[in-house]
């Protein structure tokens, strides 16, 4: 016997299983997180496999090489931002205390032009001091990749030992596998465009960030240029949430002067390479809105925490660029930019 389901039926059981498949997802963050950042490294590491395999290098020389990489680069940042970061966490509720002092002398100093807004219900919103908070859960949240770096490097290797063979597998398994693996194609290079490109400008904004805050003289600039590359990776909002704590100590440790010039540098940065160089090398098609980034910081961070802010635009970016390759879906990707 046929049942017809009504469009608002399916609608429903969609809206229940998209509940159900994100609630799974955020009790199993801490399983889910390191298997994304493998994808993630997985990735970005893919094209320079498939270069060393063009190069006549055998298949696990090429992957040897490439771990030898992810291993050094893991070491440099053990070593140069690492006891940065325990240094910072350890002198947090000092820098909050003082912050505080200077927040109640802006107080007292706005008090006498008659404007009282110590008892505003904003101060409790955007509190500096939650600011500083809001940072060191961030930090903590990254150091905790070195935990699973382990399982991390295990997973990328697996994953690209299974590359090499996977468009071998797609002719054997579809029907069509020239256009399975043309589209397949399409988007793999996308996606490793997008990923290189946005990887390659966020380094050289955060080591700008780096040497900028040096040369000031901000404490912990290493680690400043840490969370403002990975917070590269969220166009807009992403800038501006990196910049607040740095900002904050430079007020803290060397006064408002240092701290305007800090705020420069930041600016500097983000225009220069956020908003004239990255565009020209993205081109329109590898863009979203701001509305959606803002949308999907939300919503991968309350998902996956504070991984997921990371990779919540290179998360939604796949989608749209896996939305974008094919025809019939090709109008939802638009509607993201």
């Amino acid at each position: 016997m046929d049942v017809k389901v009504s469009n608002f039926s399916l609608i429903l059981i969609a809206a229940a299983s998209f509940v159900i498949v994100v609630a799974g997802m955020r009790a199993a963050a801490t399983i889910v997180n390191p298997f994304l950042l493998s994808i993630f490294f997985a990735i970005l590491f893919s094209p320079l496999l498939f270069w060393l395999q063009r190069q006549g290098v055998p298949n696990a020389l090429a992957i040897s090489l490439i771990v030898l990489i992810f291993l050094l680069v893991v070491f440099l940042l053990v070593v140069f931002v690492g006891r940065s970061i325990n240094s910072f966490l350890q002198q947090l509720p000092t820098y909050q205390q003082i912050l505080s002092v200077k927040m109640g002398s802006l107080f007292d100093w706005l008090r006498s032009f008659g404007w009282d807004i110590s008892k505003s219900p904003l101060t409790d919103y955007f509190s500096p001091g939650k600011a500083m908070r809001m940072a060191a859960n961030l930090l903590s949240g990254l150091t905790g990749l070195f935990t699973n770096m382990f399982f991390i490097l295990l997973t990328v290797i697996f994953i690209l030992l299974e590359a090499s063979a996977f468009p071998r597998k797609i002719q054997a398994a579809f029907p069509d596998p020239d256009k399975t693996v043309g589209h397949f194609r399409t988007f793999m290079e996308s996606v490793n465009r997008y990923l290189a490109i946005k990887t390659l400008f966020s380094l050289a904004t955060g080591i700008t960030i780096w040497l900028w805050l040096a040369v000031v003289g901000v404490d912990f600039a290493p680690t400043w240029g840490m969370v403002a590359f990975f917070l590269n990776f969220v166009p807009n909002i992403g800038s501006i949430i990196a910049a607040v704590p740095a900002i904050l100590l430079a007020v803290i440790q060397l006064g408002v002067p240092s701290a305007l010039l800090a705020c420069l540098g930041y600016a500097v940065v983000n225009i220069v390479f956020g908003n004239i160089l990255e565009p020209r090398f993205m081109g329109r098609g590898l863009g979203l809105s701001t509305l959606v980034v803002f949308i999907s910081l939300i919503f991968w961070g309350w998902v996956l925490g504070t991984i997921g802010m990371v990779l919540s635009v290179p998360l939604t970016m796949i989608v749209k660029i896996a939305l974008a390759s094919d025809e019939e879906t090709r109008w939802i990707a638009i509607m993201l930019e």
